[in-house]
């Protein structure tokens, strides 16, 4: 039996691993005339300007796009999963915390595009009549990915912070110590390393999110200049591109930003496994 289970667990293994190499051949493939014609560097670096005498077909404004829009979403949604997490494991009232509790699980099953769709319905028109811009922004973006990435994060604190919560609250609750004091002088620091592996997965989580950004972002390939103005991500620039012809250099440049996607979603993963390791100190507590 245990022979089995190790057969099909290693050939699960096996394929995954293998799925990932064809989707990197893939996108190494797709380009290679990039690479080819000495133009990845300037795909890479340059701006956007597919018409004119000289036309750009570069994704810098959408890598920069990306790279904003993710870490603002963060910016935004780390501190409020944190202080959800002190109140799930404080000393509110049980009915409420469990009710709290429930509503973060239920967050994480909605699909992303009716969090995009409720965007565009209600957020969109907000940020439109506040600023008196066409409301869809890299603002109306970046509060739709908060909101989407929030449970993740929440979720994963709250895995790493209860594995210390029943060890040391009899130890600090002896020591005098209420429960605010717990949390920010002995869970957080004892959990930094799976709090930053936390804003890495969600920084991951919102990088790698498509319908948000095609919808409520404005599309426009343009360096951030603006948290109210228009921008494009580099997802969006990938299901934007997939509809022109396969051999335009508008879609050659979605093999670019495949690559840079993958590339920097694997790196990120690998921090995450590393931060995912335990210390010694985290082991001797638990």
């Amino acid at each position: 039996m245990d022979r089995g289970i190790k057969i099909v667990t290693g050939a699960a293994t096996a394929v995954s691993a293998l799925a990932v190499l064809a989707i990197l051949v893939f996108l190494a493939v797709s380009a290679l005339p990039l690479f080819e014609s000495g133009q990845f560097g300037s795909t890479l670096a340059g701006g956007w300007q597919p018409t004119g005498d000289l036309p750009r077909f570069g994704i810098g404004p959408m890598i920069a796009g990306s790279i904003t829009l993710s870490l603002s979403a963060l910016l935004l949604s780390f501190p409020l999963s944190l202080g959800i997490c002190s109140f799930i494991m404080g000393g509110a009232p049980r009915p409420l915390r469990t009710f709290v509790s429930a509503l973060v699980h239920f967050m994480t099953g909605i699909p992303t595009v009716v969090y995009g769709f409720l965007s565009v319905l209600l957020l969109v028109p907000l940020i439109r009549s506040a600023t008196g811009g066409n409301g869809l922004s890299l603002l109306a973006a970046c509060l739709t990915l908060t909101l989407l990435i929030l449970p993740t994060i929440t979720l994963m604190l709250l895995a790493r912070l209860g594995r210390f919560d029943n060890a040391l609250k009899l130890s600090c609750t002896a020591l005098g110590m209420d429960e605010a004091q717990t949390q920010l002088k002995v869970l957080f620091p004892l959990a930094k390393k799976g709090m930053l592996a936390a804003a890495v997965l969600g920084f991951c989580r919102a990088l790698g999110d498509t319908m948000i950004a095609l919808m409520v972002s404005g599309n426009s390939p343009r360096w951030p200049d603006g948290i109210l103005e228009p921008m494009r991500a580099l997802t969006a620039h990938i299901g934007m591109g997939l509809a022109t012809d396969t051999h335009s250099p508008e879609y050659r440049s979605i093999g670019a930003a495949g690559l840079v996607l993958f590339v920097l979603t694997g790196v990120l993963s690998l921090v995450i496994r590393s931060l995912g390791q335990e210390n010694g100190e985290e082991r001797r507590v638990a």
